[in-house]
């Protein structure tokens, strides 16, 4: 019940819904409950209006008589207007207690409606505020199709049983509650005798409902394996068509398919087999009460008449209906708590990397990055070990050496991407820890070796840092990335959409509009991983040129796959092992003969 109440709680303002709810649900119960009973009313004025030894009835003197007052009233009216008039009076009031209870019961649904999707709204809100607020390196360790199965499928699970058991569980039990009122009021033996075989049906239900949450939890998770096999095939697939790993990924999402279907399967039988169960039963209860009920009627044991008796099994037989609804929600709730408690987790992940409690703003970046004694561990392996490197503002700085050297780990560690384990990095003199890492970004632009773009427009990629960008201001950054002459010849310039992750442009095209993003920008510190290690080489030549472009009067950190990029550096720090092996200038360097020297030889040869 914990994880239910805590879902409940994303529904707030409840009150704006429950209020409303409660008032129409109770009007429709009372109407719904009135159409039975006047059965008893309209069967005695027809039977009475054939036998001349009608009973006159009184008034009756207990609240609690609902029949006796119906069937008191209907005799009144008949005396005064004649049976024919009395028929028509019953009639008439069936007719608009049932248009009445299904006017009351079409606005309770649709504040129910509203309420259900008010609740999904917070609720994906919440999940998915919550998944960006990670750091980047819980990206890392985290499938994204459980991900996104949990903020789309798992959210929907919650909304159609979760809070649809809310209506039922509200609805139902007052419904029941009416009609069990009204068989007390008819015949108080016999009910006591119905409500006595009640249970045993509840019982069959809870032992064939009882393993469907564990099944559903289960059914979650292998859902999220699907999603992420498909997101896999889908991101690689050049490489699956190349390798002929088409058929080998094909069965691997059908194996996994299969299971997840075979699942399912024995949870729609299990889900299934109450309806017909409950159905079965309640049509042995209901036989049973017409066998026990005529029987005293026959033997002259029970007060109850003819039209009383046929009105209570007609109400007995109702009563089942919430009473299915009800077990059928108690199945169905178990895979929406399943699900609920898989979003709950997203949600209750904390962060690893936060601002500090006293951390404060910075505006300007006037000096240098200080990286003091710095060191990180992966699990099992050490990634850098006591690094001190200075980067002074307005230099560029370039970080090479061999694969696993720690140089995308290093960079990581200035935005906080990742967090230090021992030393620090300071801007200004200022510990990064210490400063509020949105003021922190807003210094920094990246562009990596992998060019991120998004499914919207040439223009909207571009500007994707600053929306309020105007034309003139997305074209001149474009100018300087060397992007502009292409964008004017694509279908419609720069409203143009490149597709998914830009997939309608050429690689040296990508890597260009990302240099216009970060152009845009106009950070003072600029980090380049790699961006033109991906290119051939007349796109490498114009991304170089537009990376020269963006690194003019700026603190650059550059990673370089190919060493002929950085030679105009104003240092190279060669990282080995984690270490910083040797660092100067080209020309230094390559007087030293180490270990940049041969890094040099070997691409020479290469090339």
């Amino acid at each position: 019940m914990k994880t239910y109440f805590r879902l409940l709680s994303f529904a707030k303002p409840i009150e704006k819904f429950a209020i409303p709810y409660v008032i129409l649900t109770l009007l429709a119960v009372v109407f719904n409950t009135l159409q039975l009973a006047l059965l008893a009313p309209l069967l005695t004025t027809l039977f009475a209006s054939g036998s001349a030894n009608a009973t006159i009835l009184t008034k009756p003197a207990g609240w609690a008589d609902v029949t006796g007052y119906l069937n008191y009233f209907s005799q009144q009216i008949s005396f005064t207007y004649g049976p024919f008039g009395a028929l028509k009076f019953v009639c008439g009031v069936i007719v608009i207690a049932v248009i009445l209870g299904n006017v009351f019961r079409y606005f309770a649904q649709r504040i129910m409606e509203d309420f259900r999707i008010h609740t999904l709204l917070n609720l994906r809100k919440s999940v998915f505020n919550n998944v960006m607020d990670q750091h980047v390196g819980y990206f890392s360790n985290q499938r994204k199709g459980d991900i996104i199965a949990k903020i789309a499928s798992d959210v929907g699970a919650v909304q159609f049983s979760v809070t649809g058991t809310l209506q039922v569980v509200f609805k139902e039990p007052l419904q029941l509650t009416a009609y069990v009122f009204m068989l007390f009021s008819i015949s108080f033996k016999l009910t006591i005798f119905a409500l006595l075989v009640i249970p045993i049906s509840a019982f069959v239900i809870s032992k064939i409902v009882k393993r469907l949450k564990e099944q559903a939890t289960m059914a979650q998770h292998m859902f999220g394996l699907m999603i992420s096999y498909l997101d896999e095939a889908l991101s690689g697939i050049k490489i699956i068509k190349s390798f002929n790993a088409t058929e080998a990924i094909k069965d691997k999402f059908d194996s996994e398919n299969v299971r997840y279907s075979d699942l399912g399967r024995k949870m729609a039988r299990r889900q299934q087999l109450s309806g017909p169960v409950s159905e079965s039963l309640s049509v042995a209860m209901v036989t049973t009460i017409v066998l026990y009920g005529g029987s005293l009627i026959l033997n002259h044991q029970s007060d109850l008449t003819g039209p009383e008796f046929v009105t209570y099994i007609a109400l007995f037989s109702r009563i089942m209906q919430p009473a299915k609804a009800l077990t059928n929600s108690f199945s169905g709730i178990h895979t929406g708590l399943a699900a609920g408690e898989r979003v709950l987790e997203l949600i209750d992940q904390k962060p690893e990397i936060t601002d500090a409690p006293d951390a404060v703003s910075i505006t300007s970046f006037n000096h240098s990055i200080r990286l003091e004694n710095l060191s990180f561990s992966y699990p099992g392996r050490t990634v850098l070990k006591d690094i001190n490197l200075t980067i002074p503002k307005g230099k560029t700085i370039a970080l090479v050496g061999p694969s696993g050297g720690g140089k995308s780990t290093l960079m990581d560690l200035i935005p906080r991407f990742t967090e230090v384990e021992s030393g620090r990095v300071t801007i200004d003199g200022t510990d990064v820890r210490k400063l509020k890492m949105e003021s922190l970004w807003s210094l920094i632009g990246v562009v990596n070796q992998e060019s991120m773009l998004f499914n919207d427009t040439i223009f909207n990629n571009i500007a994707f840092g600053l929306p309020d960008a105007t034309q003139e201001q997305v074209e001149h950054a474009a100018r300087i990335a060397n992007a502009h002459d292409f964008i004017l010849q694509t279908e419609h310039g720069y409203q143009s959409n490149i597709g998914d992750r830009g997939m309608k442009l050429s690689g040296g095209q990508k890597q260009r509009i990302c240099i216009a993003r970060a152009v845009l920008k106009n950070p003072p510190i600029m980090m380049l991983d790699e961006a033109t290690s991906a290119l051939d080489t007349e796109s490498e030549k114009l991304v170089q040129e537009a990376l020269n472009n963006l690194m003019k009067n700026r603190t650059s950190l550059v990673i370089a796959h190919r060493l002929s990029t950085i030679q105009s550096a104003d240092m190279i720090v060669v990282l080995e092992d984690g270490q910083i092996n040797e660092q100067g200038t080209h020309l230094e360097l390559l007087q030293r003969n180490g270990l940049y020297k041969r890094l040099i030889d070997m691409q020479t040869f290469n090339d």
